[in-house]
């Protein structure tokens, strides 16, 4: 086995310098997690590594699923393809799904029968069938290559090898990278595109605590939603038909209603999006003072204009209130993520391990000038790092880019009378989704106020020349009141932002008129400047800066295993491991592992929009009406908290027992972990779950479903 199979054994599958460690950060890829076995054993699992994950049998992999390409996880909880997920994941499709007068969003919802089921347009799930290392068909052909060519070169293997594992299935194949490519994994899935809603508890329920609460312990939230897989009638994946049935599963996960206490073993099984565990202290720094505030303040701007209508008008709140839920859930996150970098001292922590690192690279022609070229690398960036950022979260925030830009795509086509049909027709399909959404006072609004944030923070040359032009033309005083009036304009006069006026437009359409529209001019002007003069310098840097961090973390691996036990998060499926523990966030305070249906009544606030409950709710609270799922103290108890290592796509993963059985959902992490996609602080990291005993409260009692008769329930 020579050096770098070495180094990809130590990254990927050893759990040497694991064994022993009281922290339980990592996210185990689920093909090796026998080499974690005996740990977990120690830490109170009952089931064997084969029992998790298994191409021969089926496994608990099996229950698990792949939301929407990985944007969340769900899990399927009976034989008839009953699948669990969190609120937030079901919230688009709970909220495209309400209407003013059928508010599914408030209301909440419990279909019946199959007939009252809700077929979800868009939304489809994987299920995992099997994975491979194709380490060993992968990296020797890409030795000597560029970014670029490398780049090129693992599509063109990742594809045939994804074609050679499907042929003659009805599969689909990918192979993903990890460790910043050193190393390649084949992910072979079977896909069901017909998903139906079954039920939602309220908002109310599903969101409470809203904004406040989120990402906070102690949580009261019932963060839970119910679909269904539909299959053919052969059980293989198909389309929305009304001929499909309900999937059988090969294995589904049953329901505990015995209770957790601390120490109990606790494994969440599902799909974490991203972590860069591996950042440097440049990229630290980067993150801490300039490209996190950048995402905060714009996104803050959509937020508080969004918010401003939703509160006026209940179509428009409901238009807005899944792209709100989501830019408002990372705003926060982002927010916290800066604070527990600083409080944490993770820049200093990670300076400390690169001076280690520089000292052991000495003589190492491979890694000893890593460093002195990142910095370069850095320094070349920085001054341009923010401007991608004040346009997407900032100028391109604003919705009417969603049709102006595809109009700038378009525009060549109406050059000529040939080509101006075909130009119209896409210009009108995307125009069919644009304004069911628009609203446009809000729209202004943001334009008004990005265009003020991108003017004050980014460094004037870097401006493109509509800006110039929109405060020589709309002169008022200030840069704010200009691009005021400027927005004012572009709103009463644009093709976009009227619809009679696009499709006036449409019916007769104009080169010279679309060129010379507001919007059109302005939106163009700031893409075709970035493009033109700044693209460049985030390309540069990004090729460096993965070539370096590939060969730093095959370095570290070389230094100490101990330091790359397991790659980054990157979508792919997972096991975290842990237990059910509480903690002290600071100095006098202490918080418990669980929280309670009480709780839940101690923090109502009548008619507020976090914190209010529905009447039933409080009925069944008065009558103590808590039926089969009360803890040993008479409680229901709501959420409960383990040090297990998740982050953004776990949502929805299941939480489950030592013997395999599900006991809560994972919805969040929390406050003081914030840093947790860049480094795992044990005494503080933790995995906020509803638990299963709450979820099952409240659709059998308050939502009056009878669901759980479907479940297989171990008391």
């Amino acid at each position: 086995m020579n050096k770098l199979k070495t180094t990809l054994c130590a990254l990927l599958a050893s759990s040497l310098a694991w064994a022993g460690n009281p922290s339980d950060e990592g996210m185990w890829l689920p093909l090796l997690i026998g080499k974690n076995e005996a740990q977990m054993k120690k830490q109170g699992f009952k089931l064997s590594a084969k029992e998790i994950y298994n191409v021969n049998n089926a496994s608990l992999k099996d229950a698990i699923v792949r939301m929407g390409g990985g944007f969340c996880t769900g899990e399927i909880v009976s034989d008839q393809g009953l699948l669990f997920t969190n609120h937030h994941c079901g919230y688009d499709a709970i909220a495209t799904n309400s209407t003013p007068q059928d508010n599914i969003l408030d209301n909440g919802f419990w279909a019946k029968s199959s007939n009252e089921e809700r077929p979800i347009k868009d939304l489809y799930i994987d299920i995992l069938v099997r994975m491979e290392d194709v380490t060993d068909k992968v990296l020797p052909q890409l030795a000597g290559l560029n970014e670029k060519a490398r780049a090129a070169k693992v599509n063109q293997l990742g594809n045939e090898l994804s074609q050679k594992a499907t042929e003659g299935t009805n599969y689909n194949a990918s192979v993903r990278e990890f460790a910043k490519g050193n190393a390649y994994y084949l992910f072979v899935f079977e896909k069901f595109s017909d998903i139906r809603l079954v039920g939602t508890p309220p908002q109310s329920i599903g969101k409470y605590g809203g904004d406040t609460d989120n990402w906070v312990w102690p949580r009261h939230t019932g963060d839970f939603s119910v679909f269904r897989i539909y299959a053919n009638k052969d059980n293989k994946g198909a389309d929305y038909s009304k001929d499909n049935v309900p999937y059988r599963p090969k294995k589904f996960l049953p329901i505990s209603l015995k209770g957790i206490k601390p120490g109990d073993f606790a494994m969440v099984f599902g799909f974490p999006g991203r972590t860069n565990r591996y950042e440097t202290s440049m990229g630290i720094k980067l993150a801490i003072d300039k490209v996190n505030p950048g995402i905060v303040k714009n996104r803050g701007v959509r937020l508080e204009a969004w918010k401003e209508e939703m509160d006026k008008d209940i179509a428009v709140k409901l238009a807005l209130a899944s792209e709100y839920a989501s830019i408002a859930n990372y705003w926060k996150y982002f927010i916290g993520q800066t604070e527990q970098l600083v409080h944490l001292k993770v820049y200093d922590q990670k300076v400390a391990l690169e001076n280690q690192f520089k000292e052991w690279a000495k003589g190492k022609a491979e890694y000893e000038s890593i460093f002195e070229e990142w910095q370069k690398a850095y320094a070349a960036y920085e001054p341009y790092s923010t401007h991608s950022v004040y346009l997407s979260q900032g100028i391109f925030g604003a919705h009417l880019v969603n049709i102006a830009l595809p109009a700038v795509m378009s525009a060549n086509g109406f050059k000529e009378a040939a080509t101006t049909k075909a130009a119209s027709e896409r210009l009108k399909t995307a125009g069919e989704t644009f304004f069911k959404s628009f609203n446009l006072p809000s729209d202004q609004k943001i334009v008004a106020q990005t265009l003020l944030a991108f003017y004050n923070d980014i460094p004037k040359d870097q401006h493109p020349a509509i800006v110039g032009e929109i405060l020589s033309k709309f002169s008022a005083g200030t840069p704010e009141e200009s691009f005021k009036k400027f927005a004012q304009e572009l709103y009463l006069t644009s093709i976009f932002s009227d619809k009679g006026r696009f499709t006036q437009f449409l019916e007769n359409p104009n080169y010279e008129k679309l060129t010379n529209d507001w919007a059109f001019k302005y939106f163009s002007d700031f893409q075709r400047n970035y493009v033109a003069k700044y693209a460049k310098y985030s390309t540069d840097f990004q090729e460096v800066d993965k070539r370096l961090a590939r060969t730093y973390i095959k370095g570290l691996g070389e230094m100490n295993p101990a330091l790359v036990q397991y790659p980054d998060a990157n979508s792919t499926l997972r096991v975290s491991y842990g237990n059910v523990q509480d903690y002290d966030p600071r100095d006098g305070v202490h918080y418990k592992y669980r929280t309670t249906i009480s709780g839940v009544i101690e923090k109502y606030k009548p008619k507020d929009d976090e914190f209010d409950l529905p009447q039933k709710f409080l009925d069944l609270y008065k009558a103590k009406d808590f039926g089969q799922y009360t803890d040993s103290d008479g409680e229901v108890s709501v959420g409960f908290i383990t040090n297990n290592d998740i982050t953004g796509g776990n949502s929805g993963s299941p939480v489950l027992n030592a013997k395999g059985e599900l006991i809560g959902l994972a919805f969040d992490g929390n406050w003081e972990a914030m840093s947790g996609d860049i480094v795992f602080d044990q005494k503080f990291k933790r995995c906020i779950n509803v638990d299963i005993r709450y979820v099952l409260w409240c659709i059998e009692k308050l939502g009056g479903s009878d669901l759980v008769k479907e479940l297989k329930i171990v008391k």
